[in-house]
């Protein structure tokens, strides 16, 4: 009869602390709140997370993505509660190509010329692209065969991104960007796509 008194007066200061918490999470509609809610509470692990369909495919990620903005999930552990809310949802237009990068640092104006001249050629004939950014390549993106991955609007250089724009799909170019010494061969391999994004707060609570 004692504990079962003692876990009756606990109960309403429990539910109250529930009640308290789930109104400030509701209250959190922007990146802004939720960043102010990280600062004044240090001690939940929180953090406001960018996911991208095409680049996040993970089971978390998908059951996301089937909120609507303002929803919520709640992912329970033996120790703890993280909790998930979409403060945002929208649509934006990526791009995607392949490239190899030719650094003028280390290869002369008539060495580029030549080798964008045969890379383009032999692609042409037959060649697979991935192949010859392999081969050729100068950057940490030959082992991706040159994929660029999905990107939106001011990722890259801004001459990169208006050339990839003035072309369609399956052209092969050069660009240069001389001020950076930079030269590229490059595949356009996708249309402009509109891409869903989410922006996720994210926070882990103790449980009790």
């Amino acid at each position: 009869m004692k504990r079962l008194l003692i876990t009756i007066f606990f109960l309403p200061i429990i539910l109250v602390g529930q009640t308290k918490f789930e109104t400030e999470l509701d209250s959190i509609k922007t990146s802004e709140d939720a960043k102010s809610f990280i600062k004044e509470n240090k001690g939940i692990k929180g953090k406001v997370i960018v996911f991208n369909k095409e680049q996040h495919k993970t089971v978390l990620a998908t059951d996301l993505f089937k909120l609507s903005k303002g929803g919520k999930k709640v992912v329970k552990s033996e120790y703890d509660n993280t909790y998930y809310k979409v403060l945002d949802k929208k649509k934006i237009p990526h791009n995607r190509v392949s490239y190899i990068f030719l650094d003028g640092n280390k290869l002369s104006q008539g060495e580029i010329s030549a080798k964008r001249n045969r890379i383009i050629n032999l692609y042409k004939k037959g060649y697979r692209f991935e192949d010859l950014a392999k081969m050729h390549s100068m950057d940490r993106n030959a082992s991706r065969g040159g994929d660029l991955g999905w990107f939106e609007d001011g990722k890259m250089h801004q001459d990169f991104e208006m050339a990839v724009k003035s072309h369609g799909v399956d052209d092969i170019f050069t660009l240069d960007i001389k001020g950076k010494n930079w030269y590229y061969v490059i595949l356009k391999t996708y249309d402009t796509k509109d891409i869903e994004e989410i922006t996720v707060l994210r926070f882990t609570e103790a449980r009790p």
